[in-house]
């Protein structure tokens, strides 16, 4: 359930997002907050940006005009930085979205992260992994199950099984989190294990390809899951023990 107090300022880099992932980027934004703030920024005199003019009057987005001075620099990024200064020093917004596949943006990011604000990131898969992480969680936007089309909604397939073991940064990712706070038999709620994954960077199971971090947890076949009414408890699977290899002994010589 959102929390309704929660004030959240969406910035979108226009030259380096898509119109068409609005809708599904505010719904996210709805389950954390309101987004109160909204603006896009770029040359709204480019025919690139062209697609945004709807989403803009349909979802109240406020334009920044920036002209581009130079050849080659995209002069939104130095405006999107200056304003989300301006809104960071007027202290009454608790988070910021950051829509863009920049890592420009990363300086950004951790400095207001480092004023405890709370920083939801949207990007496309091409979007630099130093971005990424300096979220307080980030969402591919192929990943959102937006419609592309009218009427077609995008479809994401999980990853496959053998997928998921062989990512080995995502593996020790599940298994420390789930060491982390397990008793003696290795048990630990599942409660525990997502908060200490969301502490850790910009994890989400949706990134993945699945809906909840349980099924995330099911679909790796490396871990034990048991459900008792709403609790949901997890486990490490024993791993199979190597076998030792023969020791070939040395052929005597006769004397």
């Amino acid at each position: 359930m959102a929390d309704d107090g929660k004030r959240i300022a969406l910035l979108i880099d226009a030259d380096n997002a898509p119109s068409g992932k609005i809708d599904p980027i505010l719904t996210e934004l709805a389950r954390h907050g309101v987004a109160n703030v909204r603006r896009a920024y770029g040359n709204w005199k480019s025919h690139r940006l062209k697609g945004w003019e709807d989403a803009l009057h349909k979802y109240a987005i406020q334009p920044i005009q920036q002209f581009a001075y130079s050849t080659g620099k995209n002069a939104s990024d130095m405006a999107m930085v200056i304003d989300a200064m301006d809104l960071l020093y007027a202290r009454n917004l608790d988070g910021f979205a950051i829509v863009s596949s920049d890592a420009d943006f990363t300086p950004l990011v951790m400095r207001l992260r480092a004023d405890s604000m709370r920083v939801y990131g949207f990007g496309e898969e091409k979007t630099p992994e130093p971005f990424v992480k300096a979220c307080s969680t980030f969402l591919y936007l192929e990943k959102l199950g937006v419609e592309d089309e009218p009427g077609q909604a995008a479809q994401v397939k999980p990853k496959r099984s053998a997928d998921l073991r062989q990512d080995a940064a995502l593996v020790h990712l599940l298994r420390s989190a789930v060491s982390a706070s397990a008793d003696d038999d290795g048990w630990t709620h599942l409660g525990a294990v997502g908060s200490h994954l969301r502490n850790q960077g910009s994890f989400d199971e949706r990134n993945y390809g699945y809906r909840n971090l349980s099924s995330l947890f099911e679909a790796t076949d490396l871990f034990e899951i048991r459900r008792q009414g709403q609790v949901v408890e997890i486990r490490e699977l024993p791993q199979p023990a190597s076998r030792p290899r023969a020791r070939r002994g040395r052929k005597k010589t006769a004397t």
